[in-house]
């Protein structure tokens, strides 16, 4: 076992995954999850949830909702790369993808775990219900999921070098960009269309004709603050440099489609006539308030602040204000803007739903580690440096032990 966890690197051959307490905290709740799965794919939906004829979601709905805005990191960082002309971009490339890969296989089983009777998920592939959003949902999704799949192959095939493979990755590469430009603007919107239909009984300060748009618009902006924080957490886990002039870049751009996303917003509240129930000082109004201003307002003056984006504290902060505005706006349309028609209160979940939840973020989790440290996910440049520092580290507690050692020395000496 390695004394430190390290990103890959040409020199390794072997496979390798570095254990430590945390990780195996995250096994733990992974194994549970996979528990508690297994026992609602067996017994079905009514045992292990709360649900009911008024609140026929779970709390995975919101997860869901919200892991595939957060997975937007994916193609929006591609958008940008490659279509945008911010090739200088091309360093965080890849650890946006992996994050967002893993956000959409989380969606997926999500997506399973929704579905009553599971074992029929593969019917729409002869059933074709064209006239329904939920088959666009399974299309979209699933063919983005594969090309994010396929995606990944150029990534393993440097791990494992495959001729063959290698000259059919080249040849489809510009459709597959092309596939993974267009395929998450439709899912991505198709997601919050089902909640279109539910006008009357979701709070018109979340329902809008709108809301397709606007799931478009925060799956966008929101990727920057992902990507900021996956290079935060793996300059603390592997010691990678923070690429703060690439995410300067990235976040300010974020906050010009957040300024269009607030003004629609805004004007669409304005046009329906809910600006009178957003200042009301209900309960649901400042709830709403809370969700534009933190989650919308503030970050966007923080990304177009330069001294903000110039910050290492600043722009963290910065992100995870966004990335919290998403996570409340995907569970404010599902769950706070339908409590009131359900007549039955805000939505408890039953422990097993949290088990779920909390058991597919610790498999993204150990999957991501797991891929970084065996694939060629940074940069030889990131490697590099990430060695660097974990042998300046090694080093200095080197050093440090010497000197402890000579002082207990002395001591025993006198």
């Amino acid at each position: 076992m390695n004394a430190h966890p390290t990103p890959y690197d040409k020199t390794r051959q072997r496979w390798t995954f570095h254990w430590t307490p945390f990780r195996m905290f995250l096994a733990v709740l992974l194994v549970i999850g996979l528990f508690l799965i297994a026992y609602r794919l067996v017994f079905g939906l009514g045992r292990p949830t709360n649900l009911t004829d008024r609140w026929p979601w779970a709390l995975w709905t919101w997860w869901k909702l919200t892991g595939v805005a957060l997975a937007g990191a994916g193609y929006s960082t591609a958008l940008m790369v490659h279509f945008m002309g911010r090739k200088r971009w091309h360093d965080i490339e890849r650890g946006a993808f992996v994050v967002s890969l893993l956000g959409y296989l989380m969606v997926c089983s999500a997506l399973i775990l929704d579905l009553g009777q599971w074992y029929n998920a593969w019917h729409p592939l002869y059933s074709w219900g064209v006239h329904s959003v939920m088959f666009e949902l399974y299309y979209c999704i699933s063919a983005y999921t594969v090309v994010q799949v396929v995606e990944f192959l150029y990534i393993f095939e440097e791990r494992i070098p495959f001729p063959l493979l290698h000259r059919v990755l080249k040849k489809i590469y510009a459709p597959l960009l092309i596939l993974g430009a267009i395929l998450p603007v439709f899912h991505q919107s198709a997601l919050c269309s089902l909640y279109v239909i539910a006008k009357g009984r979701e709070d018109p300060l979340w329902w809008s004709m709108l809301l397709p748009v606007f799931a478009v618009f925060t799956s966008f902006y929101i990727g920057s603050s992902v990507v900021t924080i996956e290079n935060f957490v793996a300059e603390k886990t592997y010691g990678r440099p923070v690429h703060m002039r690439i995410l300067g870049e990235m976040v300010r751009l974020s906050g010009g489609v957040m300024f269009v996303y607030l003004a629609l917003k805004v004007s669409d509240y304005w046009v329906r006539g809910v600006l009178p129930e957003l200042f009301s000082g209900s309960l649901l109004g400042n709830i709403a308030l809370v969700e534009l201003g933190l989650g919308v307002v503030l970050p966007m003056l923080m990304f177009m602040t330069p001294s903000v984006r110039a910050s290492r504290q600043g722009i963290v902060t910065a992100s995870a204000f966004a990335i919290g505005g998403v996570v409340l706006n995907r569970y404010d349309i599902v769950i706070t803007g339908m409590a009131a028609s359900t007549g039955q209160g805000f939505y408890r979940p039953a422990w097993m739903e949290v088990g779920f939840v909390i058991g597919l973020a610790a498999a993204v989790a150990l999957a991501y580690l797991f891929l970084v440290e065996n694939f060629p996910v940074y940069t030889e440049e990131d490697v590099a440096v990430a060695a660097a520092r974990r042998a300046e580290e090694e080093a200095r507690l080197r050093a440090k032990a010497a000197v402890i050692e000579a002082r207990q020395r002395v001591l025993i000496g006198r």
